[in-house]
């Protein structure tokens, strides 16, 4: 038996979460006893399974065809199903990302498995695997086992350690038989800007309602900038027309747990915090001593955004 990550790649790089699920992927195996293997599907990608060997993997399985260069859910599904089929796993795991969002569920319903998403925790006690997973907008932590001998799941980003180690790392070359996607791909437009994607950023400044207007963001920038972050919303100020929706964080937007999350002029409300609140530590900026987002806080400053947040843009440039 093994453990299988699915390795995500775009445009012939390894996405973060990545090494995060092979890192919890490798201490599921030593808990176990299972190996651990990586699938690798792409085009053009047979060089990066070098750098998967880093993360304890038993064996790197290569699917790389031109048929598969662009990312399509019906034809990565089926080339999923059809390793799952020939190796017969314990654990699939994926990042909870956009792409793993969508080929999770597909995928184990075409191998009528059952998938637990966005985990935040993996146990492996009594043969059996446990898998945690917040319910109610993040008031509470559901805990689940799943029956039958394949199980997958999700794992949410910059929840799980990553630790590289040691391996056999061989690499083996999977050809099944390539299903063309019913979906024509005609081009696509990745968004442009320096700053570090927000579902996988180390520390993220997100602005609400309390900015006063759009352009109160320039604010909450120059702060990102400083700290090199990357900027989120929240909904009110998305709703508004302040920010675009893929900014948002919360229970309709976003689910992000960066190491620092700062929050300037957001009240806190629980669909916000249902978004943010694993982040490792949040700074709440706010005028009103009330605000719920105080109460969640690590570090709390009351008071005027408008002096604050440029009095501590200040005070990290002294510091760099």
């Amino acid at each position: 038996m093994s453990i299988v990550v699915c390795a995500e790649q775009r445009d012939g790089s390894l996405r973060k979460i990545t090494f995060e699920a092979l890192s919890e992927g490798k201490r599921l195996a030593e808990a176990s006893g299972e190996t651990l293997k990586a699938l690798l599907i792409g085009s053009g990608i047979a060089g990066l399974a070098d750098e998967l060997k880093k993360y304890g993997v038993d064996e790197v399985a290569v699917v790389d065809n031109e048929a598969l260069a662009a990312y399509a859910a019906d034809s990565y599904a089926a080339v999923l199903g059809a390793y799952i089929a020939q190796e017969n796993p314990a654990l699939v795991l994926f990042g909870h990302s956009a792409v793993g969002k969508e080929l999770a569920p597909r995928t184990a319903a075409k191998v009528d498995c059952g998938l637990v998403s966005d985990c935040i925790a993996i146990s492996f006690a009594d043969g059996d695997y446990l898998f945690s997973h917040p319910v109610y907008a993040g008031k509470a932590i559901g805990k689940y086992k799943v029956a039958g001998p394949v199980r997958m799941a999700t794992l949410r980003p910059n929840v799980f350690a990553v630790a590289e180690s040691e391996g056999a790392g061989a690499v083996v070359d999977f050809a099944p038989e390539i299903t063309a996607s019913k979906v024509t791909i005609t081009g696509a437009e990745m968004a442009s800007g320096d700053r570090p994607e927000l579902t996988e950023a180390d520390i993220i400044c997100s602005g609400g309602r309390g900015l006063g207007g759009p352009e109160g963001f320039a604010l909450i920038e120059g702060l990102a900038d400083a700290l090199g972050a990357a900027v989120g919303s929240s909904r009110a100020a998305v709703d508004a027309g302040w920010r675009e929706h893929a900014a948002q964080v919360g229970q309709t937007g976003k689910v992000v747990s960066p190491n620092l999350y700062v929050a300037s002029g957001i009240s806190g409300a629980i669909q916000h915090l249902a978004g943010m609140g694993s982040s490792k530590y949040i700074v709440g900026i706010n005028k009103d001593g009330e605000a719920n987002i105080f109460n969640v806080a690590d570090y709390g400053v009351e008071g005027d955004l408008n002096k604050v947040i440029p009095a501590l843009i200040e005070k990290l440039k002294e510091l760099q």
